[in-house]
């Protein structure tokens, strides 16, 4: 299992490096994150969190959403967004914290396969939400950061970051 970084960790504030080469090591490092998320219990895991600056991602949401089983997403960039939905949100990278979060109800995404195949597809529920809190991993923002100041100063200041 890979050692997932906690809030506090610098490279969770910075933004990934784009993949620029899908290899062996690359789907080796996907099975690695998705073994990972999953005996963590968690829905999604950005590299960040382990502490590499790529943008990659894995999510899982079948836990909240049946018929979904794991996915990697490489070089993610949300297109579009519509709608609005609020519902709680936590991070493995911040341990016991959990908090309403407002996002897009549905997002247009770009990505690549792990077989380094472009796709557009849209995705709701669920999956609309993991991704795009993942994705805000791979830009350095934390989901509290969508949270008032002094709500987000709280939660700071109880984990002494």
């Amino acid at each position: 299992m890979l050692r997932i970084r906690i809030i506090g960790d610098n490279i969770l504030r910075e933004k990934a490096e784009e993949v620029t080469e899908i290899d062996d090591q690359l789907k080796h490092l996907i099975d690695e994150m998705i073994e990972t998320m999953h005996e963590s219990d968690g829905i999604g895991l950005a590299a960040p969190q382990i502490g590499i600056s790529k943008r990659l991602l894995v999510t899982d949401v079948s836990p909240v959403e049946s018929g979904n089983s794991p996915m990697a997403f490489i070089n993610p960039v949300i297109l579009e967004s519509s709608g609005e939905i609020e519902l709680e949100e936590g991070c493995l990278s911040i341990p016991g914290v959990r908090e309403i979060v407002t996002r897009p109800e549905e997002i247009l995404l770009k990505y690549q396969s792990v077989t380094g195949e472009e796709k557009t597809e849209k995705f709701t529920g669920w999956m609309s939400r993991v991704l795009q809190h993942e994705i805000d991993h791979l830009d350095g923002v934390l989901f509290i950061d969508h949270l008032g100041t002094v709500k987000r100063k709280l939660i700071l200041s109880n984990l002494a970051v």
